[in-house]
This record gives C-alpha cells, sequence and structure tokens, in this order.
C-alpha cells in the first residue's frame, strides 16, 4: 500500500475473500526462501529431469519429456486459487535422512491417459487399479529425486509408500506450515497434449537440503568442536605429541621434541603372519558336524514355472486371467531348497493333496554353476 491506496495485489486478495493480506510482493520473489536458496534447490531438482523422464517413459512404454522446473513459494491460499476443483494426489513422504511431507498434483484428465499407458489399455477408467498404477509411475519419479538428494547431503534418502487418490482441492493434504514449496514441471507425452506435473515440499525440507547440500549443516553425527580431529591421522599425531616430555626450556627441551617427532616418524615393526597348515582331509570331523544340522528346518518348494510381465499386464490381472508359464506340459517340475534347485519330479496326487516324485537329482556341478 502506498498513500493510503490498495495495490492491485491487495484489492485481488480481497475480492478473493482471502483471510490473509500479503504484501505486494509475491512470495515467490523471495521471503522464506531467499533468491540463493531457490537457486540451488533449482540446481538440484534441474539435475533430476532426465532420469525422471527415463524412468516414466520406461513404464509407460511412451515417449515422455520433463521440462525445466519453475520453483515458487507459495502460500496455501494461493496455491488453491492456482489449482482446478479436482486434482489427482500422490502423497510420497520423505521418512529418512530428509524427513517431511512430499506429494504431487496432477489434472485427473493427464492422470487417466497414464494410468491407461501403463496398463495398456484405452478407455480406463479412475478407478482403483488406474490409480496404483499413477502411483506406480510417480514413485519412480520420486526414486530418482530422492537418489539426488541422497547424494548432495551425503546420506540414504528413503520415502514411504505411494497414496493416490482423485480429491477435491479443499481436501488436498499440503505440507505444514504456512507456506511451501511448489515445484511445476512442463511435462510432454508422446502423442498428447502438453501438461504440468506439480511436485509439493514442506518448506523445512527445502532448507534442510539446501543447507545439508552447501554445508552449513552436519549431515550426521555430533558437532565438532573447533581445533577437533575426526581422522585417524589426528588421533595418531595427538597420541605422538602426547610422547613427547614438556622439558625445560631450552637444549634439553629442544632434544626432547626431537626424540618425540622421531619416534613418531620411525618405520613400523612389521613381522610376517604365521599361520597354521590347512589339512586337506577331515573327513570325520565334517562328518560328525553335519549331524549338528540334522534338526534344521529348511524351506523346500516344487516350481511349476515361471514368466515375466510388464507391469501394464500385471495390473491388468483379474478373476480368469490365465497366465502362460515357461514349461511345457509334462515337463518335470523344479524342487528347489531355499530357492537353490536340487532335483526334478513329476506332480502327483496323493488322496487328496497335490505331491511330487522326483525322477533326477540335479549333479554338483550343476548346483555349482547357478552359484555363479
Amino acid at each position: 500500500m502506498s498513500e493510503g491506496y490498495l495495490s492491485q495485489d491487495e484489492i485481488d486478495a480481497l475480492l478473493q475473500g482471502t483471510e490473509e493480506i500479503t504484501d505486494a510482493k509475491d512470495l515467490s520473489s523471495g521471503g522464506p526462501l531467499s533468491t540463493n536458496e531457490k537457486d540451488k534447490f533449482k540446481s538440484i531438482i534441474q539435475s533430476t529431469v532426465e532420469s525422471q523422464s527415463s524412468n516414466i517413459s520406461m513404464i509407460t512404454g511412451k515417449s515422455v519429456i520433463i521440462g525445466a522446473p519453475n520453483i515458487d513459494v507459495r502460500s496455501k491460499q494461493q496455491l488453491l486459487a492456482e489449482l482446478m476443483n479436482e486434482v489427482v494426489e500422490i502423497k510420497i513422504d520423505f521418512t529418512e535422512g530428509i524427513v517431511g511431507e512430499h506429494s504431487y498434483l496432477i489434472e485427473p484428465e493427464v492422470a487417466t491417459k497414464l494410468a491407461g499407458f501403463i496398463m495398456g489399455q484405452t478407455g480406463v477408467e479412475l478407478n482403483e487399479a488406474a490409480l496404483s498404477g499413477v502411483a506406480e509411475a510417480i514413485s519412480n519419479i520420486v526414486g530418482a529425486i530422492a537418489t539426488t538428494l541422497g547424494n548432495q547431503i551425503n546420506q540414504t534418502v528413503m520415502i514411504s509408500p505411494p497414496q493416490c487418490a482423485k480429491v477435491k482441492k479443499g481436501k488436498i493434504k499440503f505440507p505444514p506450515g504456512d507456506n511451501l514449496i511448489k515445484v511445476a514441471y512442463p511435462i510432454s507425452i508422446e502423442g498428447e497434449k502438453p501438461a504440468t506435473l506439480i511436485e509439493l515440499f514442506a518448506l523445512s525440507s527445502v532448507k534442510e537440503v539446501v543447507a545439508r547440500s552447501t554445508g552449513n549443516g552436519i549431515a550426521t553425527g555430533q558437532p565438532v568442536a573447533a581445533g577437533s580431529k575426526r581422522s585417524g591421522k589426528g588421533d595418531v599425531m595427538s597420541q605422538g605429541m602426547s610422547n613427547i616430555g614438556g622439558g625445560d626450556s631450552g637444549q634439553g627441551g629442544d632434544q626432547s621434541i626431537l626424540d618425540g617427532l622421531n619416534s613418531m616418524m620411525s618405520s613400523p615393526n612389521v613381522q610376517s603372519v604365521q599361520l597354521p597348515n590347512l589339512q586337506t582331509s577331515q573327513a570325520s570331523q565334517e562328518q560328525s558336524n553335519i549331524g549338528l544340522l540334522m534338526d534344521v528346518y529348511m524351506e523346500m518348494t516344487v516350481e511349476l514355472g515361471r514368466t515375466k510381465k510388464l507391469i501394464r499386464d500385471i495390473l491388468g490381472i483379474g478373476e480368469g486371467t490365465i497366465i502362460e508359464l515357461d514349461k511345457l506340459a509334462g515337463e518335470p517340475v523344479d524342487i528347489l531348497v531355499n530357492h537353490k534347485l536340487i532335483a526334478k519330479g513329476e506332480v502327483v496326487v496323493i488322496d487328496e493333496n497335490f505331491g511330487v516324485r522326483v525322477t533326477e537329482i540335479v549333479s554338483p556341478l550343476e548346483r555349482m554353476a547357478d552359484l555363479k
């Protein structure tokens, strides 16, 4: 406001019924996040764009290009005014390394398209199965971001399982605080019109990442006292100096210091290690040791066959779906102990239960080959 008149921003705020009238300066121009912090965080997020595009292209089977992010500080009221009435919200919080709430917002139309590509179907509805597909796609994007953030702070960053739902914008679970960080990515999917993917960070999480990535915070452990040493060399030096006699000042004290330094720099006393001879034949001892394991349970399974499916095929599985395996009818089934192949057999029926008759024991050479 100047000379008693309302600025255009303040007039717009009043017309929208906003409870708080912000200063004429938009929050994105500075405020809670300084220009340096904003630029630093943008460079971190920018470095993940290529990985994000690659991950989502792989899962959708379409060429997907995610453009340069636009980062702004937004109040919840500002963000609500910018959103359409309904959105698809995918919450994937940071749980370790960096702790804070984090989510994505997508237009329902774009989410439906993504789900259709992932499931390999057209005309899909945004039901539970489709939302699960969208959650999987976004989870792959967040994986790339979490890896980059972990590299920045030199610590593993873990994320929570995704929670995806179509909600009214008034029901969005925003990160805590009056202000939050909005990252808007232009996204272009092959054959579709351009859209926008919105990512929301808690302001505290962004500040923590920026501080720790620039060395303004300590990633792990206790604060280091001024002048203290963390490295092994520092410990050795301290120990060596403690061996130097105090002595009186003068030539005697100087000689004591020289003796101490010489002792620290002298060659270490290296001795060869005498190892006992290995016995090549201990059959009787090994036989007795096997007796210790006779009552240990091991998991035995019979494997009918295997196959590989795309995620879009797995998400499309329902009652009545037939899954083709890699074994021919009548072929021997595999018998595994702790997931290691030891024998082959044929399926039989014992009373009312299935069983397997062993027809072949896998040779030790074949078992050893599987270990490679």
